[in-house]
């Protein structure tokens, strides 16, 4: 059996873990998540951990997988994700209007991005952008979806990037 699958799940306090009606449900603090049951693993509570059980050694694999989406689903909803992106460059500005985030890039026009359900925006500096909420994948695809407007280029670094991203800085033409 893989490694990660034999590692069980702490249930913090507050969080609580049921299968129904072949859906994984974590409930907590900060909201709720649910995935479909895979054929082939079964779950159980014991002492407040998650163990996972796969029914035969051709789902040790998928049992893995599941551990770790389990994990992040209880952490999720427990502490909850953020990501921080930086916008580099002269004029390059991000501000909240309502639920939407209007970049400034350096296009003719501005750039209105419209948060989804179960995602957070701030903008607690104008050339940072906090990203929160409960769903790692989720969270993990806003930043990637605001990115794209403005990926950083190779020989000044302007764009917009991920916190402590290290850009590799192309050498200029020479004359």
């Amino acid at each position: 059996m893989s490694r990660i699958a034999k590692k069980p799940v702490a249930l913090p306090k507050g969080v609580e873990f049921k299968i129904d009606n072949g859906q994984f449900t974590v409930k907590g603090a900060k909201g709720a998540l649910s995935i479909a049951k895979p054929e082939g693993v079964d779950a159980k509570v014991e002492d407040g951990l998650l163990t996972l059980v796969p029914s035969g050694p051709e789902n040790t694999a998928l049992a893995g997988t599941l551990r770790s989406v389990l994990a992040n689903m209880v952490t999720g909803v427990s502490e909850g994700f953020q990501r921080k992106l930086e916008l580099v460059g002269v004029g390059y500005r991000a501000s909240m209007q309502g639920k939407d985030l209007n970049l400034s890039l350096g296009f003719s026009h501005p750039v209105v991005f419209a948060a989804p359900d179960g995602i957070t925006l701030e903008t607690p500096v104008q050339t940072e952008i906090l990203i929160k909420g409960t769903d790692k994948q989720q969270v993990g695809e806003v930043a990637a979806k605001i990115r794209a407007f403005r990926p950083p280029e190779p020989y000044k670094g302007k764009g917009v990037r991920y916190s402590g991203e290290k850009i590799i800085i192309k050498e200029a033409k020479k004359a």
